[in-house]
């Protein structure tokens, strides 16, 4: 394939990056000169200079005047990373304190630097080709999409989903899928289907609060399972745990969880589907993160490895595409009967616009030419903002390394209480989500998770630095 001078920088860059990373290249130490690179690598100047402000733009290097450029940071200078949670005892009724609304009260308000949501903001979309996405689907549905959708979801998004799947393994077909309200709706839909009230479900810790909320609204019973922030739900306590208490489901993130940024490795993964096997229980997979990938290709999910039906795989366009046109979906395997009669109870259907409008952005292969530019863009983001984190905050401070979604998880010393930050960055109009909400136990109270889905700015970097402020005051206070 002939290199176009697209793929020139960036090979150009991720082999400076590379050497960084191995500390050939050391912090402080002098970049050959754009003139020297160029001939060096046998590319044009304008190449070389894209290459390293492509590198510059991830905090990488830095240009000094009249001077050159030179390494500024490696991420192997990064703190350390976050420690496991210890087991609990016993499952908990699942209740979800106010804190949990105090926080969303102040998610949308527009004079807030809100480092909260964990999605990419609108600017990052493509709003535009979306609009005649809708446009055409206006057109080319029945009636202009005014009558109801068939209940298994809209033909042409589910074979497009079904297409997708080969980016992960998978070999499925439209059949297979059930187009659903956005995630949380398919995590309600197959939740309902393989419990009951009074059930005990499993999930990561710390685990995203929707998933502690849905449980307490279907009367279940919850047991977090120690997690590893890099490689996720911990096999042998989880295997120990299902019969001793009769945990009917798993519900879990595994690529780049939600506040973690974990991603399981692939045999366990494997070893995770022959467990729910083994037991015969269902495994909910929560993959909304898992096209926002920092790596060279995507991971693969439990349901790659999924022969009998056992993982309902949930997923939808919110956190990459278009948020607010709630477009989810499922693969719930021996489950789709379920399934589906829990969407006919419940709704009926989804809305037919929306679902038209992404099957034909997928359709005509804009949705992965989208994709490779907002994963360049958070890969960035995430690089400078663990940076800033790194420099600002005290040096205690532990930091998660995720390889792809948009969030990072920060654990304080323990005289920190987060709740008590984010009441006092409030008044800084700062917001991010403290860790005590991330459990039902009293856990996490001196971490905090901070979304880098907003692009870089001063704005960010001088909120970051408010922040690290802060924290040192409520460290003195605490001495």
């Amino acid at each position: 394939m002939i290199k176009t001078a697209d793929h020139l920088y960036l090979q150009v860059a991720d082999n400076i990056e590379q050497l960084i990373e191995k500390e050939v290249m050391k912090i402080g130490e002098k970049l050959p000169s754009v003139r020297i690179l160029s001939k060096q690598q046998g590319i044009s100047l304008s190449t070389a200079f894209q290459a390293y402000y492509h590198l510059e733009s991830k905090g990488l290097i830095e240009s000094r005047p009249k001077s050159g450029y030179y390494i500024r940071f490696n991420s192997r200078r990064m703190p350390a990373m976050p420690g496991t949670c210890a087991p609990v005892k016993k499952a908990s009724e699942a209740t979800v304190s106010d804190m949990v609304m105090e926080v969303f009260s102040h998610m949308r308000s527009p004079n807030i630097l809100n480092f909260s949501v964990a999605t990419p903001p609108v600017e990052l979309l493509p709003a535009a080709k979306m609009a005649k996405a809708v446009v055409h689907a206006l057109r080319e549905l029945p009636a202009n999409g005014l009558g109801y959708e068939e209940l298994q979801g809209n033909a042409l998004l589910r074979g497009q989903i079904a297409r997708m799947s080969l980016a992960w393994g998978g070999a499925f077909t439209a059949d297979d899928v059930v187009t659903t309200s956005g995630c949380m709706d398919a995590l309600t839909l197959c939740l309902t289907a393989v419990t009951q009230p009074g059930d005990t479900i499993a999930i990561e810790s710390p685990a995203y609060y929707g998933a502690m909320q849905l449980a307490e609204s279907l009367g279940l019973k919850v047991l977090e399972v120690p997690t590893h922030p890099a490689s996720g739900v911990d096999l042998d306590y989880l295997d120990k745990a299902i019969p001793r208490h009769k945990i009917k489901a798993c519900l879990f993130v595994t690529n780049y969880n939600n506040p973690l940024g974990s991603c399981m490795p692939d045999k366990n993964k494997k070893e995770l589907v022959g467990m729910m096997e083994k037991y015969d229980i269902a495994l909910i997979e929560d993959d909304i993160y898992g096209d926002l990938y920092f790596t060279k290709q995507r991971p693969a999910n439990c349901k790659t490895f999924d022969k009998h039906g056992h993982v309902l795989l949930c997923n939808s366009f919110s956190k990459s595409l278009a948020p607010g046109y709630r477009v989810g979906w499922t693969m719930p395997g021996k489950y789709k009967e379920k399934v589906l009669l829990m969407k006919q109870n419940h709704s009926i259907a989804c809305a037919s616009l929306p679902q038209a409008a992404v099957g034909h952005f997928l359709e005509i292969g804009r949705y992965e030419f989208h994709l490779r530019n907002l994963r360049k863009m958070l890969h960035t983001q995430c690089l400078r903002y663990s940076q800033a984190i790194s420099e600002y905050f005290p040096e205690s401070t532990r930091i998660s390394r995720p390889q792809g979604g948009c969030v990072l998880w920060i654990e304080l010393e323990a005289s920190v209480n987060t709740f008590e930050l984010f009441q006092l960055a409030l008044k800084h109009k700062i917001s991010f989500c403290p860790g005590r909400i991330f459990s039902l136990q009293n856990k996490y109270s001196n971490c905090l998770r901070i979304s880098f889905g907003n692009p870089w700015s001063k704005q960010v970097d001088d909120g970051l630095k408010t922040l690290g402020k802060l924290i040192r005051k409520l460290q003195q206070a605490a001495v």
